[in-house]
């Protein structure tokens, strides 16, 4: 990865907590897993029209994939791409299994309200989501599916899923090159099939920067004839003027 272009803003997300923010094209954001065994759920929306959102299941059949990593990019529900994977030292991302709700949360850990704990206390992705979709007029019917960045999961022969835990490691990072204005909403919570025996608290850092210009040998663009289209989605949708 790239540490030339001058990283114009960073902060580190604690673990449990949520932060979103307006990314225009052209910017890169870049994550970092600070210690190791981190989770960081993800959802996508076109700030000019909040009713385009991440679609996980497009995102994954058209590019013939389970996990996501370098190569790989994130389409919205209209067949846009909203961003591009450009670099990524932890090599899966989970993009299946779904958000840690509240009643789930109950079950595998004691909760600690925020009156009880302050910021020390438990809190699932699911609340998190809703508190920062509330701040752009949103609510839970709004919630798609979401990606868990840093996150594996492990297939057995009866189709059972398990989480890998610690699958990333400490400064293990990944760059999305955003293709069009998005709404970026983040929570580093716990991913919802994390067995930890307390609640795993792991901070990520974000950095945004200029993203480096797309040439014509772009790894995102070229690594299935799909993604071609979704480029051309894009194109065409700011020749009309969004």
């Amino acid at each position: 990865m790239s540490s030339e272009r001058p990283v114009w803003y960073e902060d580190v997300i604690p673990g449990g907590a949520h932060w979103s923010m307006r990314l225009r094209a052209n910017t890169s954001l870049r994550l970092v897993d600070e210690e190791g065994g981190a989770n960081v759920g993800m959802l996508l929306y076109n700030p000019e029209n909040l009713l385009e959102r991440y679609n996980a299941p497009d995102t994954l059949k058209c590019q013939h994939t389970f996990k996501l990593t370098a190569g790989h990019c994130l389409y919205s529900d209209m067949g846009r791409i909203f961003c591009s994977i450009v670099a990524d030292s932890c090599g899966w991302h989970d993009t299946v299994c779904g958000n840690l709700s509240d009643a789930n949360m109950q079950r595998k850990w004691s909760v600690a309200s925020y009156q009880q704990a302050r910021n020390d206390w438990t809190i699932s992705g699911e609340h998190a989501f809703l508190v920062e979709l509330a701040k752009y007029g949103m609510g839970p019917a709004d919630m798609a599916a979401n990606l868990n960045l840093f996150s594996r999961v492990v297939v057995d022969e009866s189709g059972n899923l398990s989480y890998a835990s610690r699958q990333s490691r400490a400064g293990d990072q990944l760059e999305l090159r955003f293709e069009m204005d998005t709404l970026v909403v983040l929570h580093s919570c716990p991913h919802p099939l994390d067995a930890s025996a307390q609640y795993p608290r792991r901070p990520v850092r974000y950095q945004l920067l200029a993203a480096e210009p797309m040439g014509d040998d772009d790894l995102c663009k070229n690594s299935c004839v799909e993604n071609q289209r979704g480029f051309a989605n894009n194109r065409l949708y700011y020749l009309g003027g969004a």
